[in-house]
């Protein structure tokens, strides 16, 4: 195979007019059923699916401009594209340090999933009717669960860092390592008309050498040469996104080179990035084109879809999505439950794997682009795709009144889980003072905070500027609504900006005041004090030593920091 996967429809003659006129249909699409998703409380995913559905399949808009053949085409480019860019999100998301204390539980789950999944897989496939490759495909794309998915859900429900979600998170890493392999041994196949022993261990050596070698490069350059210019850059949102993604493309460039699918590439640049210091705050200021590629990618996996081939095979596509969201929890809990996990645990985390992964879709079109399955097959685990991450969606969303009846049914007895409280994650933050920019007047207010025995906040863009000081830290842009929320502020005791930029000051206590937390706010020039008391700023320091005197007496005189109405606004120039 000179070309992998669905890319050679880069070259296919897709013009520039249906490029642009498919992306603004499913763009508009996306933008209208995300409105009317939430006023009916459907998960997003759901909805773009069944958009790509109404506008592919059922009525050909997708499908419609330049005979149909311009259309179907750019369709593909739209999906390879956006399934690139969202694999190169969900390696970004995939820090070993997140997931470093379930690390033993992710490898045992994680390796016992796929084989207990794939063996049952197969032997469905079998009993279905299919033949040995059919089988070994159709159980392979079942194997793994979608990163993408569960990611994008848990960060929805706050519980991304829960103990269930870092298990789930952890268990997807593992899983897609296995990915990685399964797409580099497909990848090294090559022509099925000219397969031999002596053909078949040169392309899979030169396919797993090449895999190794730009695997190596990676997690090396994430060690000794990107750390340093990635802190530098950091400090700019524009720039940063533009060298992240710049990352990406050398990534996809170098796996074509080495004859990988440009998946494999965009994943591990992801993951190398992961491993940065500053991949936190790289992954929330990327993190906006998670939602714009999640919504692209599901409309035009939905519209790529062909209903007729997959009601061929419906009566196969619904015994397969029962295994799916049957099965694949099963396993989990027999897994977690005998590694010492609570009931309730085990059964938070089963519920997560109970979908098929987005890389099932890539493999599939591999198998059908190198001719080992018919483009029926791929619809049927399209179908399969549809039905579990829909339903998956809502078992998620809905995770723990779920298991409050299950339990109630004594449905779980079977597995004689305990019912321990499995240790949890540190508290949220808590009446704490949030010290908003690093400069020398915000640096001298978090050390006096800090002194007096306060619990701080330092947080500031700068990498550079956090570092020796006492207290937590936090890098990130306070305009940021992901910041505001990790930082605390709804259970900030107080927050203090000495930053010098207007709108930022501006909104931060307009944000504090609708949350009922004061703020003292650096008034850097006249004129600007009126302003920010009228936007709830609670106290306004007119000037550094003015600022720090008054805010000592705050603190020292009341153990609330919630000011008299008398004292609103004192100090505004």
């Amino acid at each position: 195979m000179s070309e992998v996967g669905g890319w050679q429809q880069l070259l296919a003659p897709a013009t520039e007019q249906a490029l642009v006129r498919e992306l603004g249909i499913v763009v508009i699409a996306a933008a209208v059923v995300v409105l009317l998703a939430r006023r009916v409380r459907i998960p997003g995913i759901v909805a773009y699916l069944f958009t790509g559905l109404l506008l592919g399949p059922a009525t050909g808009v997708l499908s419609a401009g330049d005979g149909g053949r311009a259309g179907h085409d750019t369709i593909h480019v739209i999906a390879e594209v956006g399934i690139a860019l969202l694999l190169f999100l969900v390696g970004l998301e995939l820090s070993i340090a997140k997931i470093k204390d379930v690390g033993r539980v992710a490898v045992v789950a994680g390796l016992g999933q796929v084989v207990f999944t794939a063996l049952g897989g197969f032997g469905i496939g079998l009993l279905l009717g299919f033949d040995a490759m059919t089988s070994l495909f159709i159980a392979t794309a079942l194997t793994f669960s979608s990163t993408v998915v569960v990611v994008k859900l848990l960060d929805q429900k706050k519980e991304l860092f829960a103990l269930y979600g870092r298990i789930a998170v952890g268990i997807f890493l593992v899983q897609d390592m296995v990915v990685i392999v399964v797409l580099t041994v497909l990848t090294g196949l090559g022509d099925p008309d000219q397969l031999t022993a002596a053909s078949l261990s040169a392309s899979l050596g030169k396919a797993f050498l090449g895999m190794l070698g730009l695997l190596g490069v990676m997690l090396l350059a994430s060690r000794y040469v990107l750390p340093r210019p990635f802190t530098w850059i950091a400090r700019s949102s524009e720039a940063v996104l533009v060298w992240s993604l710049c990352w990406c493309f050398l990534a996809v460039v170098a796996a074509h080179q080495l004859g990988l699918s440009p998946e494999i590439g965009a994943f591990v640049a992801g993951m190398s990035l992961a491993q940065l210091k500053v991949s936190h705050d790289l992954a929330r200021r990327v993190h906006p084109l998670m939602s714009f590629f999640v919504a692209v990618f599901f409309v035009a996996l939905g519209a790529q879809m062909e209903l007729s081939g997959a009601l061929t095979h419906y009566k196969a596509a619904i015994v397969l999505s029962l295994f799916v969201l049957i099965g694949n929890p099963f396993i989990f809990m027999l897994i977690l439950v005998r590694m010492g996990y609570s009931e309730r645990t085990s059964f938070l985390t089963s519920v997560t794997v109970a979908q098929i992964s987005e890389f099932s879709f890539v493999f599939a079109a591999l198998g059908m682009s190198a001719e080992l399955i018919d483009p029926g097959i791929l619809s049927l685990i399209a179908v399969v795709g549809v039905v579990t991450i829909g339903v998956s969606s809502y078992m998620i969303i809905y995770n723990h009144g779920l298991y409050e009846h299950v339990r109630r049914l004594k449905l779980l007895t079977l597995f004689r889980a305990g019912t321990h409280q499995d240790e949890e994650p540190p508290p949220a933050r808590r009446d704490h003072v949030i010290v908003v920019g690093m400069n020398s007047l915000g640096r001298r207010v978090l050390q006096q905070l800090h002194a007096a025995g306060e619990r701080t906040l330092a947080v500031d863009t700068d990498p550079a500027k956090l570092e020796g000081l006492p207290g937590e830290t936090l890098q990130g842009s306070i305009d940021h609504q992901s910041v505001v929320e990790e930082s605390g502020l709804a259970r900030a005791k107080l927050a203090v900006s000495a930053l010098r930029i207007e709108d930022s000051n501006n909104l931060l206590a307009y944000r504090a005041a609708q949350l009922g937390v004061p703020t003292a706010i650096h008034a850097f020039e006249r004129g600007v004090g009126e302003l920010l008391v009228e936007l709830g700023a609670a106290w306004v320091m007119d000037s550094r030593m003015a600022g720090l005197e008054r805010l000592r007496r705050v603190l020292g005189s009341t153990e609330s920091v919630s000011p008299p109405a008398s004292n609103r606004g004192e100090g505004a120039p």
